[in-house]
């Protein structure tokens, strides 16, 4: 795709703009990482102090609600990249249904977090008076928790509003998709979201669960 429709100031090459784009995506997701490596520094040496609480704690963690909202988040990036390639064979429209099934799996991903929020309230986890496991460290197990899966749920509908914008602007011009590199941009952000939770899971969900 090469036409000049795609380019915006002060590109004068598409295939410099894309670059451009990419590298700058690479720089915001460099931040983000910072931002997670010291939650996960964080959780690591607490974890180190409180190893007993930490692992009583992780038992009430849902692993039903975390395990499918794994496969979702893990079949979105399945979709979303398999989106940009054949976007860039030509099949706009198979593209741009690909986009639209990446949003409602984002959105599901969203819906049963909530869910999973709703009963992690109403069996007391969380941090402060009224909390329900007794286990000395077993709060600040939560406190991570709700610190960590809370950021991600804001990182995940940060990339929902970008995956949108794709789905509004490409809805007349589905060759948009294959233009100046906004799909390739989303689609290194989606994949962030996916690996943050890739780590998020054995972190809050499998901790204490090999030991009973």
């Amino acid at each position: 795709m090469t036409d000049n429709k795609y380019l915006r100031p002060p590109w004068t090459d598409l295939e410099r703009q894309r670059q451009a784009v990419t590298l700058g995506t690479w720089i915001f997701l460099g931040s983000e990482m910072l931002l997670f490596a010291g939650l996960f520094a964080g959780y690591s040496v607490y974890r180190g102090l409180y190893g007993e609480g930490f692992l009583i704690a992780g038992r009430h963690t849902d692993i039903v609600y975390g395990t499918v909202n794994t496969a979702i988040l893990m079949t979105s990036s399945a979709t979303l990249a398999s989106a940009g390639r054949v976007a860039r064979a030509g099949f706009h429209r198979l593209a741009w249904h690909l986009l639209a099934v990446t949003f409602a799996l984002g959105f599901l991903f969203l819906i049963l977090k909530g869910l999973e929020y709703r009963e992690d309230i109403q069996n007391h986890l969380v941090p402060g008076g009224s909390f329900g496991v007794a286990a000395r460290g077993a709060q600040i197990f939560f406190s991570f928790y709700w610190i960590m899966t809370g950021i991600h749920s804001l990182h995940v509908s940060g990339g929902l509003a970008a995956i949108g914008r794709l789905l509004i602007t490409s809805r007349k011009d589905l060759a948009w998709l294959a233009g100046g590199g906004s799909e390739d941009a989303t689609a290194l952000y989606w994949h962030l979201v996916d690996v943050i939770w890739i780590i998020l899971y054995p972190l809050l969900y499998l901790a204490g669960r090999s030991h009973g």
